[in-house]
C-alpha cells in the first residue's frame, strides 16, 4: 500500500513548462507501475502517461507525445511529469496513480483508470493563451 502526495502545478502561459511530482508519503513505489491522468472541466478523465516499475518502458497519449516526459526515481519514491510547450488544451486537474495490475505494454491496461489502486490528491494546471 502507498499514499501519494503531489506537488507542482500552477498557472503558466502557452509555451511554458511545469514539472509535477508525486511522492509516496508512506510505502514504496518500487513495485508499481505509475501513471498520470488529467480531467478538464466538463470532460472525462483522460490517460496521459505511464511508466513501469523500473522506468524502462513508458507510454503517452498522442496529444502529449514529444512534449511531456514521465520519469521515476525509486530511491526517492517519486514519479515526475515534465510538461514542456504547454498549450491551453492541457489545462486540467492532473492526478498521479499507482498500480500493481497494469501491464505497461498493453494499452487496454494502462489507459484504464480502474486498473490503478492508489491515487494522489490532484493538482491544477492552467495554461493561458
Amino acid at each position: 500500500q502507498v499514499q501519494l502526495v503531489q506537488s507542482g502545478g500552477g498557472l503558466v502561459q502557452a509555451g511554458g513548462s511545469l514539472r509535477l511530482s508525486c511522492a509516496a508519503s508512506s510505502g514504496t513505489i518500487g513495485s508499481y507501475a505509475m501513471g498520470w491522468f488529467r480531467q478538464a472541466p466538463g470532460k472525462e478523465r483522460e490517460f496521459v502517461a505511464v511508466i513501469n516499475w523500473s522506468g524502462s518502458r513508458t507510454s503517452y497519449v498522442d496529444s502529449v507525445k514529444g512534449r511531456f516526459t514521465i520519469s521515476r526515481d525509486n530511491a526517492k519514491n517519486t514519479v515526475y511529469l515534465q510538461m514542456n510547450s504547454l498549450k491551453p488544451a492541457d489545462t486540467a486537474v492532473y492526478t498521479c496513480a499507482a498500480s500493481l495490475r497494469v501491464r505497461t505494454g498493453v494499452e487496454g491496461d494502462y489507459i484504464d483508470y480502474s486498473k490503478y489502486g492508489y491515487w494522489g490528491q490532484g493538482t491544477q494546471v492552467t495554461v493561458s493563451s
